[in-house]
Formats: C-alpha cells, sequence, structure tokens
C-alpha cells in the first residue's frame, strides 16, 4: 500500500503553494529548522528572502501586502525570533494588513518547562492579531493553515500568527488541502442594509457643504473606481488619510488634500464648516480628528465601514452603513444626484491659497541656503512622474513625503499610520519591490529610522532588489526635536544624532552611493538615481532645524490648526 503520508514541515510549505505564496520573507532557528529543510527542497517554487533580523520580515511583508493587495508571509524560530516579529504584527494590525507569520516552537512535550528558546508567543501577540493558534498536532496543520490565510484576507484584514511545535513539523500526516471559504461565527462581510443606503443618499443629496473624507477601506476593497465615480458624479470634495492616499490621483481636481496633524490647511478647518460628513473606510484615528469634543459637530455623519467595531467608536453618526465598501458604493452611487457645489470648493481654493503663501512655496522653493525636504520631494516627483511607489518611514520625512508626493495609481503610499514605527521603510521598500518588480520604488527615510533597519542593506545587496533609498538626514530625530522647539522651550533632550558615515556603509553592502548637500547636485543626483537598474542610495542633507507645518497641537480642535 502506497504510503501518502508527508512531514508535518512539508505540510506547512504546500499549504503555502496551495495559497498561491511564492515568497517569503524570514530568518532559520533551531524550533523552525525543519520547514527550512522542507525550504530547500522546493525552493524552485517558494522563494524565501532572509532578512537580516526578523522584524524586518515582517515589514517586508507588510510592503509585500501593501504594494499587492495579497498576504505577506513571515517565518521565524521560537523565543527571540518570535518575538522580534511582535512590533512589525502590532503595526500590521492597527493598519488593517494581510500577513501571516510563522513561527517554531519547543517541542509539545516541553511546553512550560522554560525551555531553551521557549516563550509564550501566543500569549504575546494575542492583543496585536486578528487570530493566532498553536498547533501541537501536524494532523491539524492543513485545516489551521487554510483558516490563517482566510482570516488575515476576508473583511477588515489583519495579521494572524500560527506557532507550531518542533513534534508536529516531524510528526506525518495524510495531506489534504482544502481552502477555507467560511467560519462559524466569524462575520467578516456584513450583509448590506440598502434602506441605510438611502438614509445616506438622502442627507448627501440635501447637503449644501458635504464632504468625503476617505481612508484605506478605499484601497483594501478595491473601491478606488467607486470612489472616483462618486466624487465626479456628486460633485463633492474629496479628503485622504495618510493609508488612504493615492486612493485617488492626487492631481484630481476634486482631491483637495491630506487630513490630520499635519495635514492640508482647508480640509483640516473646513470639516468644522460642512453641513454632511461622508467618512468612506476610515476609523476617524485621534490624528485625524484632533479634539473630539469640538470635532464636526455640526455635521451629519454617514461612516461607511465594514468593521462593527469602529461604529460610534470616537465618531458619533448619523447613518452607519456596515459593509464592503465597494458594494455600498457600486448601491450608492444611482441614487446620488449630479452636482458641483463650486462655491464649497471655492472655499477650499481659497483656503489653499493662504497655505500655499504661508507654507507651501517656501517648503518647494525655499529661499533659505539648506535643502528643504519638501524640495526633495518635489525632486522625486519630477522624476518619478507620479509612477513611483513611494515607501516612507515615520517623522517629519513621512508627513513631507505624504503631503508632497504625487501619485497617478492606487497603492503608491506605502508607509506605517496607526503604530507609527521607525524603521519601517527600509525593508518594507523591498517588499514593496519584490512585490511589484515593474514599478519603480523609492524608500524617504529619516537618519534616525534609517539605522533602526540599516543591516536590511544587507538583504538588499544579498538579493540584488533594486530600490531606491533616499535618506534626508537632519541630523536630528526632527519630529521629537520639532516638539520640543515648539512646546518644550527648545530643550533638545536627547534628539540630536552623531550619524556615522552613511555612504561608506552603503558601499560596504556593495550598493552606489550618493551624497547630496548643496542644492544644485540635487536634480542631477535625483535624475542618476531614477535611472539606475540597480539600488541606489541617496543622502540629502537637509535643513537642520525645518519644521513640517500646517500642525495641529494634540488636543487641539482642526480649526485650531497651525499654519507656522
Amino acid at each position: 500500500m502506497k504510503n501518502n503520508k508527508i512531514s508535518g514541515a512539508e505540510a506547512i510549505i504546500k499549504c503555502l503553494l496551495e495559497e498561491g505564496v511564492d515568497l517569503i520573507y524570514g530568518y532559520p532557528g533551531g524550533a523552525i529548522m525543519p520547514v527550512y529543510d522542507e525550504l530547500y527542497k522546493y525552493k524552485d517554487q517558494l522563494q524565501h528572502v532572509l532578512v537580516r533580523h526578523e522584524q524586518g520580515a515582517t515589514h517586508a511583508a507588510q510592503g509585500f501586502a501593501r504594494a499587492t493587495g495579497k498576504v505577506g508571509v513571515a517565518i521565524a524560530t521560537s523565543g527571540p525570533g518570535a518575538t522580534n516579529l511582535v512590533t512589525g504584527i502590532a503595526d500590521a494590525q492597527i493598519d488593517s494588513t494581510p500577513m501571516v507569520c510563522i513561527t517554531g516552537q519547543v517541542g509539545k512535550h516541553l511546553l512550560g518547562s522554560d525551555a531553551f528558546q521557549e516563550t509564550d508567543i501566543i500569549g504575546i501577540s494575542t492583543p496585536v492579531t486578528k487570530w493566532n493558534y498553536q498547533i501541537t498536532e501536524a494532523s491539524e496543520i492543513p485545516e489551521i493553515m487554510a483558516k490563517a490565510f482566510y482570516i488575515a484576507k476576508s473583511g477588515r484584514p489583519g495579521p494572524v500568527l500560527i506557532d507550531i511545535t518542533k513534534n508536529a513539523q516531524f510528526d506525518e500526516l495524510e495531506f489534504s488541502y482544502k481552502k477555507c471559504t467560511s467560519i462559524r461565527s466569524y462575520n467578516p462581510k456584513p450583509t448590506l442594509n440598502l434602506e441605510k443606503v438611502k438614509e445616506a443618499a438622502v442627507l448627501i443629496n440635501a447637503a449644501k457643504k458635504p464632504y468625503i473624507l476617505f481612508g484605506q477601506g478605499v484601497i483594501l476593497s478595491e473601491a478606488e473606481a467607486e470612489l472616483k465615480t462618486l466624487v465626479e458624479k456628486s460633485g463633492i470634495p474629496a479628503a485622504w488619510t495618510i493609508l488612504g492616499l493615492s486612493a485617488l490621483p492626487t492631481a484630481h481636481p476634486l482631491n483637495v488634500g491630506m487630513l490630520g496633524m499635519h495635514g492640508n490647511y482647508g480640509p483640516n478647518v473646513l470639516t468644522n464648516e460642512c453641513d454632511v460628513l461622508i467618512a468612506l473606510g476610515m476609523r476617524f484615528d485621534d490624528r485625524v480628528t484632533g479634539n473630539l469634543a469640538s470635532y464636526a459637530k455640526q455635521a451629519k455623519v454617514i461612516h461607511f465601514e465594514i468593521d462593527a467595531a469602529e461604529i460610534d467608536k470616537n465618531v458619533k453618526t448619523t447613518v452607519a452603513v456596515l459593509a464592503d465598501l465597494k458594494e455600498s458604493l457600486t448601491a450608492l452611487i444611482p441614487l446620488i444626484e449630479s452636482k458641483t457645489h463650486e462655491s464649497w470648493h471655492n472655499e477650499f481654493k481659497e483656503k489653499y491659497k493662504i497655505e500655499l503663501e504661508a507654507v507651501i512655496n517656501e517648503e518647494l522653493q525655499p529661499k533659505k541656503e539648506g535643502i528643504s525636504m519638501g524640495e526633495t520631494i518635489e525632486m522625486i516627483n519630477k522624476h518619478s512622474k507620479g509612477d513611483a511607489i513611494v515607501v516612507s518611514d515615520v517623522g517629519q520625512h513621512q508627513m513631507f513625503a505624504c503631503r508632497y508626493a504625487k501619485f497617478n495609481s492606487t497603492k503608491s503610499n506605502v508607509t506605517s499610520g496607526g503604530l507609527g514605527t521607525m524603521g519601517f521603510a527600509l525593508p518594507a521598500a523591498i517588499g514593496a519591490k519584490m512585490g511589484m518588480p515593474n514599478r519603480e520604488v523609492v524608500a524617504i527615510i529619516g537618519d534616525g529610522g534609517f539605522q533602526m533597519t540599516i543591516q536590511e542593506l544587507g538583504t538588499i545587496f544579498q538579493t540584488k532588489v533594486p530600490v531606491k533609498i533616499v535618506v534626508l538626514n537632519n541630523e536630528f530625530l526632527g519630529m521629537v526635536r520639532q516638539w520640543q522647539q515648539l512646546f518644550f522651550d527648545k530643550r533638545y533632550a536627547s534628539t540630536e544624532m552623531t550619524n556615522p558615515n552613511f555612504i561608506a556603509i552603503a558601499e560596504g553592502y556593495y550598493i552606489k552611493a550618493k551624497k547630496v548637500i548643496k542644492r544644485e547636485d540635487l536634480d542631477g543626483a535625483v535624475a542618476e538615481m531614477m535611472a539606475s537598474k540597480e539600488s541606489y542610495f541617496l543622502e540629502v542633507m537637509v535643513e537642520k532645524e525645518n519644521n513640517v507645518f500646517p500642525m495641529i497641537p494634540t488636543g487641539a480642535s482642526v480649526a485650531e490648526i497651525r499654519l507656522s
């Protein structure tokens, strides 16, 4: 009789292949070694990318997921390998990124004994995963892996962690795989209530000053075309959260700009002057709303959202439409009257003129001797023509990138939103480029964040992935320094950076590198970087004490936004 049994480790690989996975990021170790042994056998079908730190594996998987819309996969050993994944898992959870993490674990008989490299990763990761599970028997593997991918991608996406004991990797099972399509008591896609859609349409059609705020839900539900149709038919101005950026082309005439703490002046101030606020796939994060006690109190609020937990959590709604956004917008569009709202748009234009004079002109065409972050982003726009994926880290440079980067197509802005993880950009850019090899990928990073995951230059060197890396170096932890300047009487406590020779480090990894100090050298250096067919490192020395404005101070109303 033929033996159809395979090891649990091989079953893990077969499950990944059944789910269409052909690329994973990870770092080997003792408790996951049986899976790595099988990876060696399947290397023609499944590419494993050896990162230099497990956190890099999660961020690379995130970058891959955000750029492609597919599930990213990361793998690590037990103990410190597993705990090093946690920051990236938490980041993926708050930013709704589909990811499956696989960790090795000590043998079942050793669980709870404080064995070498044993850590309760299930307990540790429970608050920051959409679901997690510990496999202790090989026979569980196919069903649990199928559930993992279904849960990670369905509804509001998120990270799933599967911990697998070493005995379960070695033991054998009869392998068969069936993709998961439903789980009892898990309802990822609420049934659309058409009456709620009609109620929303009545409010929108009656509005004199309607206003759309759109978030990443548009991208996750692939509702970009529906968003564009809605704004063009209704004539309603639309502003975006930083994770919603690129769902609507930045040059679209109805795209009025960025919301939030460092967003555009008009989109923030006019939130408190609209009569109907239409939130599409966004969660009213505190960085968007400022002081909730004074946020849009004059407006009727319509919230289109897939996650019931977000309804009325921060902002009380007049009408809540709980459903997949693509489905709900498809139902809404035929009910919406064609309008232009010209006088309302003029209010945004007037506010933009104020911001242009007070902030934007000086950032994009500075009169100071030093190079500004804004003009560097503008130079990248010139040479990317709005077609690049921009992966930004966290800090001032992130806000400048989000404010000024130009995008023609969706899934072009990859950044850490809710968790604000410094060190995100370099590994995330690797994942984005490997997921979308035909698109240019530019990582915008500060000198602080760059050094948190600088070792991933080794991953770039080994894989030859042609990412473009731009470090905007102001020799400060810039955003913290800005707060210290504005709110702590310029007491620059532990924010000045004494940096190494970044060019020498990049060249040590055999990556072509250039440093720009003078404005007249910037254009040529960016052009050379963008033309390169290989990875390229560009360090731009920028103004040390350049601040990012506008700014809504913590606890202030959106109407109290500062221009300086």
